[in-house]
């Protein structure tokens, strides 16, 4: 399985011909859907969830499906279409011919309950992506997507997820905001913390 890494909170996952894209949003280039097969969206913000990008998609490949939240679904069928897929909590299913579990259930909290929106992490294939969580699965993970940088994000919590998850690899993302200095910074503090940790750069692929 290949890993390529695009702006923000935006990754693709590809083996063979299977092409699955997670949060593509406002801060994601639009090549990161090209040929995408479906799509898993964590949450409502902007910053994954690009609709405007995710229906020029849908126009394009009429049998791209696009996965998410079950209200955020529901709000956006009109603009996707049919092939728009509510997702609860706990749920188990196919994307582009992965094997996806839906898991977490709540964003991170910024303060006083704020945002307080559903947000969905995926487990695809060993692959975790938390969305705006620090949400530590049941299920086993090799691959680790650790969020950088957001209102809600402290290095600490960066550090406890990695360390309670203790997956095999681990690369930071939601790092939009961050300056080249603050990525170094975050960088030295999570190396220790996986057997393998590694920031990819923009368009730059790992093989997992």
């Amino acid at each position: 399985m290949r890993l390529t890494k695009f702006g923000h909170a935006c990754v693709r996952l590809e083996d063979g011909d299977r092409r699955l894209v997670i949060d593509p949003g406002t801060y994601t280039e639009p090549e990161a859907l090209t040929g995408a097969d479906a799509v898993l969206v964590t949450h409502e913000h902007g910053d994954h969830a690009d609709v405007d990008q995710l229906e020029q998609a849908c126009r394009s490949n009429p049998s791209l499906t696009v996965h998410g939240p079950a209200a955020w679904a529901e709000s956006v069928r009109a603009r996707l279409g049919d092939g728009v897929v509510g997702v609860q909590e706990g749920a188990t299913f196919e994307a582009a011919g992965f094997g996806v579990a839906a898991v977490g259930g709540q964003h991170a909290e910024i303060i006083d309950g704020l945002p307080g929106c559903p947000n969905l992490g995926y487990v695809v294939e060993g692959v975790y992506h938390p969305g705006d969580s620090y949400f530590v699965p049941q299920q086993s993970v090799a691959a680790l997507l650790v969020p950088a940088s957001g209102p809600w994000a402290r290095h600490r919590e960066g550090i406890e997820f990695v360390r309670a998850i203790k997956p095999a690899r681990a690369f930071p993302i939601h790092d939009a905001l961050f300056s080249e200095l603050g990525c170094r910074n975050f960088d030295a503090w999570l190396d220790e913390e996986a057997p393998d940790y590694e920031r990819i750069p923009l368009g730059h692929s790992v093989d997992l």
